[in-house]
């Protein structure tokens, strides 16, 4: 499906969707809960849908209701009948590659070709540590995985810059181990924040962990509950395009609803936009975030800690006054697409002056003026996105392939842009 975005002004009110993130690690959490877990406010989605049949392959039950998921947990995974499809969910993978160590027997993992393209060694190595096994089929440490323990605990190095779900994986796992796991990082971690929002849905599950001064640490024997509730917060990934959206094309304002302080790292596109100049303001007690359009300026962005930001910012740098420098983005070269080179190419399709290194991308605002093309959303929902983003202020029609893939994360994108004013059509 493609998505046919006209040059548009928009304005309103919109809800932030659901926090992927926090959905992921809610459902395979209940999934280890000896009893029964309603998640409120899921989002439900392709990469959702596949941790859910995770937790159904380990054993576990679940029912989708109205604005609910009811989950019976697993409590320690049985072997599943039959390998676990992730599709294109890495987080998925990831997460559930650490809690199939736990099982006696032995369960296979895969996914789409994007997903089978995507690093899991590390968190084999770590797992092969801890007692159990874990072998890539192709010995390339990539999907198809073949995992199994059962693991006791144990202490582990892994490096911290090739994904941070390795180490949410681990805590998730550990808190279900005889002895827990210690976790020693090799190098800095990159995405940091997304850690902290594992801990704190552990945490609003039972599960104690602490940050060590080598790393963290997650003692076991600990049993998951969360007094039969959990509700998950707005996505600030997924309210990103829509801040953007209004930061380059809301002539009055625009409000998004549903976006409370939380540990997501994303809520730092509120900073980014005010400092490129955006008139944005944040009633965190209310959840509630008004933009409107102005003229913004460049400057230099760290994104080590918020790789999904990357696309948006730079969309907003491609409309900005001088240079947009996106910095110690390596690591956002292993998302579902080489996120840094697909944005560089799409973004040049449409007009933008970019270039492109290892760990950094550039985009001259002043060199740059966006006209409607056809470009490439890469199977990939925030390259979808970010790139309907930039239709909204290119000069004509814009034509973004592969529309479909926002259901990955947020499915009611196109009908949220459509309410706000902005002239889409999809075929």
């Amino acid at each position: 499906m493609n998505a046919e975005i006209v040059a548009s002004t928009i304005g309103g009110t919109a809800t932030a969707p659901p926090s992927k993130s926090y959905t992921h690690r809610a459902i395979l959490a209940a999934g280890s809960v000896d009893g029964t877990t309603r998640i409120d406010h899921p989002l439900v989605s392709a990469d959702t849908r596949a941790t859910v049949r995770a937790v159904v392959a380990f054993g576990g039950t679940v029912e989708e209701h109205d604005d609910t998921l009811e989950i019976t947990g697993f409590g320690r995974p049985a072997t599943p009948d039959d390998v676990i499809d992730c599709a294109n969910s890495g987080t998925t993978i990831r997460l559930t590659t650490a809690t199939a160590a736990l099982a006696d027997g032995l369960t296979v993992l895969t996914g789409d070709e994007s997903l089978r393209a995507r690093p899991q060694g590390p968190l084999l190595d770590a797992i092969e540590s801890l007692g159990g096994r874990a072998e890539s089929t192709r010995a390339d440490g990539k999907a198809p995985l073949v995992v199994g323990g059962s693991i006791e605990g144990g202490s582990v190095s892994i490096p911290g810059d090739v994904s941070s779900q390795f180490v949410s994986a681990l805590l998730l796992a550990g808190a279900r181990t005889n002895n827990g796991i210690e976790i020693v990082l090799e190098t800095p971690l990159k995405s940091a924040p997304y850690v902290e929002i594992t801990r704190e849905v552990l945490s609003s599950f039972g599960i104690e962990t602490e940050r060590t001064t080598s790393g963290f640490a997650v003692a076991g024997d600990q049993p998951f509950d969360a007094d039969g509730r959990y509700r998950v917060p707005g996505d600030f990934s997924s309210a990103s395009y829509l801040l953007a959206a209004g930061a380059l094309a809301a002539d009055e304002s625009l409000e998004i609803s549903g976006l409370y302080p939380s540990a997501q790292g994303d809520s730092a596109i509120v900073e980014h936009l005010e400092r490129m100049g955006a008139d944005i303001s944040w009633e965190r007690e209310t959840g509630t975030i008004t933009v409107a359009s102005g003229p913004l300026s460049g400057g230099e962005i760290d994104v080590g800690d918020t790789p999904d930001l990357l696309p948006t910012l730079a969309v907003s740098g491609a409309v900005a006054d001088g240079d947009t420098r996106l910095v110690n983005a390596e690591h956002v070269r292993y998302k579902e697409t080489d996120r840094v080179s697909a944005m560089a190419d799409e973004l040049e399709k449409l007009g933008a002056s970019v270039t492109e290194r290892p760990d950094s991308l550039t985009i001259h605002g002043d060199e740059s003026t966006l006209r409607g093309a056809r470009v490439d959303g890469r199977n990939d929902h925030r390259i979808v996105m970010a790139l309907s983003v930039a239709g909204l202020v290119a000069e004509g029609t814009t034509t973004v392939i592969g529309a479909e893939h926002v259901d990955v994360s947020f499915p009611g994108f196109f009908d949220v842009l459509a309410d706000l004013g902005v002239g889409v059509t999809l075929d």
